[in-house]
């Protein structure tokens, strides 16, 4: 055997030990995939589980309601996500299948090859076994380097033929491990398609009931354009309370600052003491972080303007969102703060303002208070019952504010509970 036909089996020999690791890293990356998946399709299983329980708790009245019809929306709208979230869990086990299936392919060539090119070693050793061509071939040499090169040859290549068997064997139990490997992954696949059936058939329902809801709620278009207007108005004089409430601080600083013979503050902004500041500048730091302001519940409405989920050509708007909850929860404060108004409004019940410096987030439709103006606030803190009607909704409206500027507050409060 030539030094280059070593070289090539060295060579070869390298070759798949990348392949190994390369093989094991794409198998990692994809189980990482993999394992996010899961856990967002087990999120949103427990959302529509929740959002079943808040509906049940509807069914106790008769006649539709519009939180009815929104919870069914948002049912509706987190089967679609969960349908999404499995589709995808199918196209990476589908890509896991056919990588495991290239995987398989590319062993089952190697180890041939591995197990010629053995038996092309074993073929030289039998030819050249013999004590007395070694020494020859040794002793032949030009002089004492090469003589000692040509030993060494000889030691490494019984050492190589050692370890291609060690090779060998590691690819054998390799393709062993992938071929059990397949066989789990297309079980899980044939899983994963069986559920995705399941919950578009779920959906099916859940669209039927959708449409029946919306028929009987079309025959009560005067009742509803009442109740957006009454809803409007309530929202405008919320606003306004809160808008003269930061007005009133304003103002407030600036005579402080006149009386003191300190500069004033910009126009439109707070006076903040420096612990202030510093509640102000955390508060910022955590958007996207904040605890939600409910232990449980659903994000039933958004921020900003959305179509009527029954009226055509009608719109509303909504400053804040709306968390639906069921009976007997808690409003929570999502920050750090201090109480700075208590109020009561028509259609949002009892309404808590805590100020964290430059921000203010609002706490409304609650029944029984458990704080009051000028009360320090921890995160998480209670602040008081919120309000279940008599058709069993329960949800709080939840604002955020800037200064004098409105904020979404699904931007600053973390994605899940």
């Amino acid at each position: 055997m030539t030094f280059s036909r070593h070289n090539y089996f060295i060579n070869r020999t390298i070759i798949l030990i990348l392949l190994l690791i390369t093989i094991a890293l794409t198998q990692a990356f994809s189980q990482e995939s993999k394992v996010r998946l899961e856990q967002q399709k087990a999120k949103i299983e427990e959302e529509i589980q929740y959002t079943n329980k808040l509906l049940d708790q509807t069914k106790k009245t008769k006649q539709v309601s519009i939180n009815e019809l929104v919870l069914i929306n948002k049912q509706i709208s987190k089967r679609e996500e969960l349908i999404g979230s499995i589709n995808n869990e199918i196209r990476i086990l589908d890509k896991q299948i056919r990588q495991t299936g290239d995987t398989i392919k590319e062993l089952n060539e190697t180890i041939k090859r591995l197990k010629e090119e053995y038996a092309h070693m074993i073929y030289y050793a039998q030819r050249n076994k013999s004590s007395y061509s070694r020494l020859m071939f040794i002793f032949s040499a030009k002089d004492f380097n090469q003589a000692y090169q040509r030993t060494k040859y000889f030691q490494q290549y019984s050492s190589y033929r050692q370890n291609q068997v060690r090779v060998i064997k590691q690819s054998q139990d390799e393709l062993n491990k992938k071929i059990a490997l397949l066989e789990i992954q297309k079980k899980e696949n044939h899983a994963l398609k069986s559920m995705e059936e399941i919950e578009k058939q779920k959906l099916a329902k859940q669209k039927s009931r959708q449409d029946e809801a919306i028929k009987n709620l079309s025959k009560q278009e005067k009742d509803l354009l009442k109740k957006i207007r009454e809803n409007e108005k309530a929202a405008r004089r919320l606003q306004k309370a809160i808008e003269d409430l930061i007005a009133e601080e304003i103002r407030k600083a600036k005579e402080a600052a006149k009386k003191g013979g300190t500069k004033p503050t910009p126009e439109n902004k707070f006076a903040l003491t420096p612990a202030e500041m510093q509640l102000s500048s955390n508060f910022a730091g955590n958007r996207g972080k904040l605890p939600w302001p409910t232990e449980r519940g659903v994000i039933a409405v958004t921020y900003g303007e959305h179509s009527h989920p029954v009226l055509k050509g009608i719109k509303t708007k909504n400053n804040g969102i709306d968390i639906a909850t069921e009976k007997g929860q808690a409003a929570r404060s999502v920050f750090n703060g201090e109480v700075t108004s208590t109020m009561t409004l028509p259609n949002y019940n009892n309404v808590v303002i805590i100020r964290h410096g430059e921000y203010l987030t609002v706490y409304s439709n609650l029944d029984e208070l458990y704080v009051k103006k000028g009360d320090k606030i921890k995160t998480k803190q209670k602040l008081g019952l919120i309000n279940t009607d008599n058709t069993g909704k329960t949800r709080m409206h939840f604002e955020l504010w800037h200064g004098k500027t409105l904020q979404n507050p699904e931007l600053w409060i973390m994605k899940s509970q």
